[in-house]
């Protein structure tokens, strides 16, 4: 097991960490939402950590993981914080004009961070304490996380708040008819999103050990995106797949050398033409339904 994750424990802690990404951008698009937030948020929450192990908690030896957990609740808050204050207002849009002003925020996150001394400017910040010397203890970390997000992704999907993120999805104004409020459940849509987010970046900034401005571009959001919609926009098990699935591809494909780049893209498009349910649907094996043939009369 040890000789397991020495070889594949990076990649197995980042699948899980990527699909972590993923449900963060499902949990807004499950009210409806097209965000492409995701990767701000995820990049705050890695700077918070960052910052905060650098220039405030000084330790020698081993990070304690008491630190760690600290970080990551306050880049939860902070990023829900965010949010909240960015989507009141961006909220009212819908569809791609949403979409469009997230990836604005994001950008304006980009270059603040681009030229703010306490985040490292275009260098970054480096050298960032990491509470675990090997890939597994990580694993002991991500992999309880992922399962909880899940079960939470789970019964959020069952509970009157998760009925009302679908109703809002399927027929805001339907919704809002019904006595659904659209402006609180989409702003908690988007601010549980960003939180999570937020605790992904803080612990994947301990995990890689640096942290810079391109962990949170526009490429990223696209990326975030595509898990969700090649696994599955219908179900929390969606992202989950969609992440991990597409996280580990290009190192599957890697024998292949440059040409994985173009296999990766043409198995994009096949899964995007053959599969639009995604990965996660049950019945994707099932043959497509023909049009119903009329009897002669």
């Amino acid at each position: 097991m040890e000789a397991f994750f020495q070889t594949y424990g990076f990649l197995l802690v980042y699948m899980c960490l990527q699909a972590l990404l993923g449900l963060s951008t499902y949990l807004p698009l499950m009210a409806g939402q097209l965000s492409l937030a995701s990767s701000g948020f995820y990049a705050i929450g890695g700077y918070v950590a960052a910052i905060l192990s650098t220039q405030v908690f000084h330790t020698s030896g081993a990070y304690p993981i008491g630190y760690l957990l600290l970080e990551t609740l306050l880049a939860g808050l902070l990023s829900g914080v965010v949010a909240v204050v960015v989507g009141i207002p961006a909220l009212r849009l819908r569809g791609i004009y949403l979409a469009l002003a997230t990836i604005a925020m994001v950008e304006i996150l980009r270059v603040v961070s681009l030229n703010l001394s306490i985040t490292g400017g275009a260098v970054g910040i480096f050298g960032i304490a990491q509470p675990f010397s090997s890939p597994l203890g990580y694993m002991w970390l991500v992999g309880p996380l992922l399962l909880l997000v899940m079960f939470f992704a789970y019964r959020l999907e069952g509970s009157r708040i998760g009925r009302a993120f679908i109703a809002l999805r399927e027929d805001e104004l339907a919704a809002d008819a019904m006595g659904i409020n659209p402006t609180y459940h989409k702003v908690l849509a988007f601010a549980l999103g960003a939180m999570l987010a937020g605790v992904v970046g803080a612990i994947s900034a301990h995990f890689l050990n640096t942290w810079n401005a391109r962990q949170g571009t526009f490429d990223v959001s696209i990326a975030v995106l595509a898990y969700v919609l090649i696994g599955g926009s219908r179900s929390f098990a969606g992202p989950v797949l969609g992440g991990m699935v597409l996280t580990a591809l290009p190192e599957v494909l890697r024998p292949l050398k440059d040409l994985r780049f173009i296999v990766d893209g043409l198995l994009l498009m096949l899964a995007a033409i053959y599969l639009p349910q995604g990965l996660a649907n049950p019945n994707w094996l099932a043959r497509r339904k023909t049009a119903p043939v009329r009897e002669k009369t």
